[in-house]
């Protein structure tokens, strides 16, 4: 969830909006092919969970206890509750999907409530959380590695839920998922995602951390790899930070369309901490099922 973009302090009212910059920053265009996203930000979550990254602590025995007893909530955008009647009324036995959702959250808390969970991400040490909070507390789930975009490890129709919390901005380009998606979804499944609005690419990182400023210096479509070389991401955003890109909403909701699914809901929600909070709804979120 834009572990190196996100600033971690909250900034005072009065926010100003910079001058648009006329560079638009700088433009690369270094092909993405010299670069591995997958083996680069597996590397770079293993590293943000022996770090204690925000989405990679897991839930506690009480919490679990409590969906066992039906109190539950999970996270989808941000940090508000998912509206529970995006998913089913009844998840008991019910095949679901936890697509790049590692780090021992949503999995056991839907697993507590019945679900037959199986947990997807593309970090080992992501799953090992989720493997660890199934051990402590006697829960059946399995996990799976890979990267989001190839889901062969699953049969068509496997799946009456796809959970996929904001993540796809880790990947350079997001078509495959809602394929894959649709794909290993039943007829009448639903997939549950968020993403980020790729208006919060616009700014300039610095600014926004140091001073709580919102200066437009990117030109989108954003992405690490295209926007700044390898040293200059070093020193932004340090050597083994996650590489982002950002999507256009074309991409994002239209993709989901073109891949055959039907949106049936949409939600939107603030950042947590970042100072465009008061200006724009840093995540969306959408509910799409496959036509059955």
């Amino acid at each position: 969830m834009s572990p190196h973009h996100a600033i971690v302090l909250a900034c005072g009212t009065g926010l100003l909006f910079s001058q648009v910059s006329r560079s638009f920053g700088r433009e690369l265009n270094v092909p993405d092919s010299v670069v591995d996203p997958a083996a680069h930000n597996r590397a770079a979550w293993d590293k943000y969970v022996q770090e204690g990254n925000e989405w990679s602590r897991p839930v506690s025995s009480e919490e679990v206890e409590r969906a066992r007893m039906g109190d539950w909530s999970v996270v989808l955008i941000g940090h508000e509750p998912v509206d529970r009647s995006w998913l089913p009324a009844d998840l008991t036995g019910k095949e679901v999907l936890c697509l790049a959702s590692g780090g021992g959250q949503q999995g056991p808390i839907l697993a507590a409530a019945g679900a037959r969970i199986t947990v997807f991400d593309n970090s080992p040490r992501q799953l090992g959380q989720d493997q660890r909070v199934a051990a402590r507390d006697g829960l059946e789930l399995r996990t799976v590695l890979g990267d989001m975009r190839d889901l062969s490890a699953f049969g068509d129709a496997t799946f009456d839920v796809v959970f996929h919390p904001v993540s796809n901005l880790f990947v350079p380009d997001v078509a495959a998922v809602w394929r894959e998606c649709f794909r290993v979804l039943r007829p009448g499944g639903r997939l549950l995602a968020g993403f980020l609005n790729p208006d919060v690419y616009l700014f300039d990182h610095e600014a926004l951390d140091e001073r709580g400023e919102l200066i437009v210096v990117h030109k989108l479509p954003y992405s690490d790899v295209t926007h700044y070389s390898a040293e200059e991401r070093a020193t932004k955003f340090g050597a083994d930070a996650a590489l982002e890109y950002s999507h256009t909403l074309t991409d994002q909701i239209g993709g989901q369309l073109a891949a055959g699914f039907i949106l049936t809901g949409f939600a939107e929600a603030p950042h947590q901490s970042n100072a465009s909070a008061p200006y724009l709804s840093h995540y969306f979120a959408t509910l799409a099922f496959k036509p059955g």
